[in-house]
């Protein structure tokens, strides 16, 4: 299957909630989906850093960056450690960097934009909170269903027919 998320749309209009088309598909897998563990941060990825190095179990991080695209929220040795430690993929209200290494790694990685510029590590940030970004509330639990045509929120899994 190369689109999930039209026939999803197709079969469950009332449960999925699309997020506005603000995003780019960064990662060596273009369709990726899992229950959500949200991050809040702005500028500094240290809670990026200690999740992706704690077993994903096919979960997926949804990182309220603020939107900045001043610096990169994943680089390509925490997009490694997600995918080695099994997180099915990232969504980044934010940027990211290392952009061709990340596209050879196994793991979902949704961005708004690329930037060359690292964070600072300053232990700043909020795991396991109620983000919103894209038009959509997203909260911890919720399931994220992504591929090339875009990313959507549910608060329960789907299953196709």
């Amino acid at each position: 299957m190369l689109d999930l998320l039209p026939d999803l749309c197709d079969e469950f209009p009332e449960q999925v909630r699309v997020l506005h088309p603000v995003f780019t598909s960064y990662g060596a897998k273009s369709i990726f989906s899992g229950e959500v563990v949200t991050v809040k941060c702005f500028e500094d990825n240290s809670v990026v850093k200690s999740l992706v190095n704690q077993p994903g179990k096919g979960r997926v991080i949804v990182v309220d960056g603020g939107g900045s695209v001043r610096k990169a929220l994943l680089g390509d040795m925490l997009a490694q450690a997600a995918a080695d430690n099994g997180w099915a993929g990232l969504v980044i209200n934010g940027a990211i960097r290392d952009a061709g290494t990340i596209a050879t790694i196994n793991i979902g990685v949704q961005a708004l934009n690329t930037i060359p510029v690292k964070t600072e590590k300053l232990g700043a940030g909020n795991q396991d909170v109620d983000i919103e970004f894209a038009g959509q509330v997203i909260k911890p639990g919720s399931y994220i269903y992504a591929d090339l045509n875009g990313v959507l929120v549910t608060d329960k899994p789907l299953n196709l027919n």
